[in-house]
């Protein structure tokens, strides 16, 4: 198996893509101002059914992806390395982007409902970059022992047990028993919640773990990628039929890593490939996830009061948030050196 994972490159750049267009939609609907976005007077409420499917794994695999990437950078850095270059990569967006990029979709959502203006630094949606370095702090430990010990009885059974679906049912034990203890009030809610820190720790172990099982785990994962997805959209259509009773934690959680599974299966078939694309959106992806809230709210404020359909509304908006963002990226943050390290990106 190639040191070369093109397939988990891919992944983070759709994943990143998909969540641009679910905040994009909760702006249209008429519950998006409860967590603190601009919301259109005319709700798009059936835009929300296929957001529900993305809903259960989209924060999830980010994670087992970010497991991933460490145990690929753990390959050639020690662990002093690591805890540097994940800071620089990592901390250091993650102080700028609540100081300085955060508190800019606050203004512009005050300016929008004609609010007094106040300077509001805080974490919002770069949350998710604080998970990741507390885990990478928290777990490096593990990391290195399970490299560390290739020989050792315990690592040759994780192996082992990987090259069977048992390796499978034994993940999905795991994430059964943090709902169980856990019992999350609403198992999509990631963000700023003790049960989106320890799913995603979950998640993000089980990336590690997954590169750790070698081919053996990934030939697995071919075998049973079908079945994963045949599972996945039965428990999707069975609480889409049922909705909008809330449906059991339990089957959002086999749910949530059945769609996983299968869509790291498929990836590795098919996408674990270079192109010049992917070239240019592995490093783009992550600028534009800091500062697509700045535009997309941005966006609202200008096109909310336009006399168009919903629906084209909904269209200029996505497209307006990505455009602006790669643009920030291509022609300011890409040459800037000054400004490259404040996203998480290398100096030139």
């Amino acid at each position: 198996m190639s040191n070369r994972r093109y397939d988990i490159d891919w992944i983070r750049v759709i994943a990143i893509g998909l969540l641009l267009i679910y905040h994009t939609a909760i702006g249209f609907q008429p519950w998006g101002g409860f967590i603190g976005f601009i919301t259109h007077n005319n709700s798009w409420e059936s835009i929300w059914v296929p957001m529900t499917m993305l809903n259960v794994w989209r924060i999830p695999i980010l994670f087992y992806v970010s497991g991933m990437g460490v145990y690929l950078a753990t390959q050639n850095r020690n662990w002093i390395q690591l805890f540097k270059e994940r800071f620089v990569r990592i901390g250091v967006p993650l102080l700028f982007g609540s100081l300085v990029i955060v508190p800019i979709h606050w203004l512009v959502l005050q300016h929008y409902y004609g609010r007094e203006f106040s300077y509001m630094p805080g974490l919002g949606h770069l949350w998710f970059l604080g998970n990741i370095l507390l885990y990478v702090l928290a777990l490096a430990p593990v990391y290195y022992f399970l490299i560390k010990s290739a020989n050792n009885k315990a690592v040759v059974f994780i192996k082992r047990i990987f090259s069977t679906p048992f390796g499978l049912l034994l993940f999905l034990s795991l994430f059964l028993l943090e709902v169980l203890f856990v019992k999350p009030v609403m198992f999509e809610m990631y963000a700023f919640t003790f049960h989106g820190l320890v799913l995603g720790m979950l998640a993000f172990l089980s990336g590690f773990l997954f590169m750790l099982g070698g081919e053996s785990f990934w030939k697995t994962l071919l075998k049973w990628k079908w079945i994963c997805l045949l599972i996945a959209l039965v428990l999707f259509i069975v609480r889409s039929m049922h909705s909008p009773i809330p449906a059991s934690p339990y089957l959002l959680s086999i749910e949530s890593n059945t769609w996983i599974f299968s869509i790291l299966g498929f990836a590795y078939t098919y996408l674990n490939n270079d192109s010049r694309w992917l070239v240019y959106f592995k490093e783009a992806a992550y600028p534009v996830y800091i500062v697509h809230m700045a535009f997309l709210y941005i966006g609202s404020w200008l096109l909310f009061p336009l006399n168009l359909d919903v629906k084209v509304k909904f269209i200029l908006l996505l497209f307006f948030t990505l455009l602006a963002s790669v643009f920030f990226y291509e022609f300011i943050l890409k040459r800037s050196d000054v400004l490259r390290p404040l996203f998480g990106l290398k100096r030139k």
